[in-house]
């Protein structure tokens, strides 16, 4: 279990779906609880940085986000969790009310995730109250708004692969905006200030601009 929360907090780091010294990795064995500890770095987890906590008590030395944890083990058939702070998933967050990918492989693996509008830490009763409704049947990923996601699976690797999936979309999503491909309104136009209220309509050509007219003269009668 020690080599796999290694390996996958490497591939987390590595991917940049978390900084130094933030986010956390729990895997639930029974009711028994093992999470990465306070202020652990995840992209070089040691023998000595993963708690062993119960389902319900005090946090000891594990993550602030145990409470979290907790109640998504609690309250879904999760048997691993990752809370990481992907950098795009989390600015979507901010502004968005959902996140709905448009690759297909976002759409086949989560198809949407839910953001949390919570105005408290991910620690916070509140946060921890409103998480795991977001995480029940096939919604396997949700974004609390700027504070990063929360990925649930049967295994690390499952959650990892939600996580890189999210935020793979989340790229995508914000690429398209970027290059002014997205679906939205255009403008109003004010008529106030259109320099051309006073201008009759020009009627439009049928000819795309850029094609000359055909000289058609060869086939006249002289």
């Amino acid at each position: 279990m020690l080599d796999e929360l290694k390996k996958i907090g490497s591939l987390m780091f590595r991917e940049g779906l978390v900084s130094s010294h933030v986010g956390s990795l729990s895997v639930r064995h029974g009711d028994k609880i093992y999470i990465t500890k306070r202020d652990v770095m995840l992209g070089e987890l040691q023998d000595g940085d993963i708690a062993e906590v119960d389902l319900v008590g005090d946090l000891g030395e594990a993550s602030v986000e145990l409470p979290a944890h907790r109640a998504i083990y609690r309250e879904t058939k999760a048997l691993a969790i990752i809370h990481a702070y992907p950098v795009n998933a989390t600015a979507i967050s901010i502004t968005d009310n959902k996140v709905v990918p448009q690759d297909g492989e976002g759409l086949r693996l989560f198809h949407s995730a839910a953001i949390v509008r919570s105005h408290q830490a991910v620690g916070s009763d509140e946060t921890v109250r409103l998480l795991p409704s977001f995480l029940q049947g096939t919604n396997v990923v949700a974004v609390v708004k700027g504070q990063g996601s929360f990925a649930i699976g049967k295994n690390l690797e499952e959650a990892y692969k939600f996580t890189s999936a999210l935020e793979s979309s989340c790229k995508i999503l914000i690429a398209i905006r970027s290059s002014g491909s997205g679906n939205r309104p255009s403008p109003a136009v004010s008529i106030s200030n259109n320099p051309n209220r006073d201008k009759p309509a020009q009627r439009r050509s049928a000819i795309p601009p850029g094609i000359g007219v055909m000289d058609r003269s060869r086939y006249h009668k002289r």
